[in-house]
């Protein structure tokens, strides 16, 4: 008898036990987000910046906003897809993505590049008239600065800018390195803030950390 109702009450306890873990299972608990502009950030986007993660295009494209206000919109920041849509669909492509934009108004255009398991930045200097890679592996990737070339080209021809329609020149760089995002978004903060390209290898995870604080305070550090 006393087994019996020992049994009994275990079993009562167990099914309200169960009962509790259920309605945790499905209630909506509030997730972390990073809201800025139009970006979201999850907590799964800012993993991405953890140990020697790829950093994901979410990262990427936000942290290229921050770098525009940074720099007071004296640079342009690519979204990541551009290079992707420009290869594909070709100028037609992408032709409204800067309808509110003026291009040769700015200084500097910052273009990243996402192939696969890789990141590297090319860049416009406006006024040089020159367009640099930069890539942490030392993979030159030629052809991506040539599709920049070709699309600046066809923009200023659209926009009438006849003095950037030529004396374009592309300068390869090289640093033989790794954490190619990091890099890529590294390389946008300095050119964009007049910065000197003094890091490494070794800085990475500072770097990263540093990232993930901008991230979610949306804003630089000085």
């Amino acid at each position: 008898m006393f087994c019996s109702a020992l049994f009994y009450r275990k079993y009562l306890i167990s099914a309200v036990v169960m009962k509790y873990q259920a309605v945790l299972a499905h209630r909506m608990m509030p997730a972390f987000r990073v809201v800025y502009n139009k970006h979201t950030l999850t907590l799964e986007d800012l993993s991405t910046l953890d140990d020697q993660n790829w950093l994901n295009d979410q990262v990427m494209n936000m942290y290229g906003e921050l770098i525009m206000e940074s720099a007071q919109h004296k640079v342009h920041f690519f979204n990541s897809f551009f290079h992707r849509q420009l290869m594909t669909k070709g100028y037609e492509g992408v032709k409204r993505w800067t309808k509110k934009v003026d291009l040769f108004s700015k200084a500097l255009l910052l273009i990243p590049i996402h192939l696969e398991i890789h990141w590297c930045l090319v860049t416009a200097d406006t006024a040089g008239k020159r367009i640099h890679l930069y890539d942490s592996q030392g993979i030159v990737f030629k052809e991506a600065a040539e599709n920049v070339l070709r699309y600046i080209h066809t923009e200023a021809k659209e926009r009438k800018q006849t003095a950037f329609q030529n004396g374009w020149k592309i300068i390869p760089q090289q640093t033989n390195e790794n954490d190619c995002g990091v890099f890529v978004l590294e390389y946008c903060r300095c050119l964009a803030l007049g910065k000197p390209l003094q890091f490494s290898q070794g800085d990475m995870p500072t770097v990263r950390k540093r990232i993930y604080r901008e991230l979610c305070e949306c804003k630089l550090q000085d």
